[in-house]
């Protein structure tokens, strides 16, 4: 897809609820399907990217399909471009500096979040985790400077607080590299 300049994403309470809703996205516009799957808690997301029209008409389908079991959805119009390597885990990083670790209880929080954080400051995302394995919550890594950072943590820490989501956040200055071997 040549455009993929937004992201779309429905998280839903039912598997069942889940499947029909990523169909239904799908059906609804010209996007492209990055995850349909299972998360931890028995719940559903489904994240599409492609053109800011496309995307708002696939979640907009999608939310009508969810019902009952909506949980959360976004639309991030004009997305950073290092959010879609680091939903999949294919961001290099080539000299890390300080860690920032962000984590939510929504995985469109966090998404978001994510979003914010790499348009507040110059850092570099290693890595979106989307609730695989953690109890449905959601963390993202990221590295650059101190100060980079810190702005960047606070930003994303700003606007999933106000969501009512934020689990914790950290910024650990020079972190050993076992650390990063353990991340990246």
């Amino acid at each position: 897809m040549d455009m993929q300049n937004a992201i779309g994403l429905i998280e839903v309470s039912s598997i069942a609820q889940g499947y029909l809703v990523a169909d239904e996205m799908l059906k609804a516009a010209e996007v492209e399907l990055l995850i349909a799957r299972t998360i931890c808690s028995g719940k559903h997301i489904t994240l599409v990217c492609g053109e800011v029209g496309a995307v708002k008409a696939s979640v907009e389908a999608g939310r009508r399909f969810a019902d009952f079991a909506l949980v959360d959805s976004l639309i991030i119009p004009n997305v950073h471009e290092s959010v879609f390597p680091a939903i999949r885990g294919m961001n290099v990083i080539d000299n890390p500096d300080a860690l920032g670790i962000v984590e939510s209880f929504s995985v469109a929080a966090l998404i978001e979040g994510a979003d914010a954080a790499v348009k507040a400051a110059q850092v570099q995302l290693i890595e979106v985790r989307l609730a695989m394995a953690l109890g449905g919550k959601a963390f993202f890594t990221l590295t650059g400077t101190v100060a980079d950072v810190k702005a960047a943590v606070e930003a994303a820490q700003e606007f999933i607080k106000e969501k009512g989501l934020l689990v914790n956040a950290v910024i650990i200055p020079g972190p050993r590299k076992e650390i990063y071997r353990e991340i990246i």
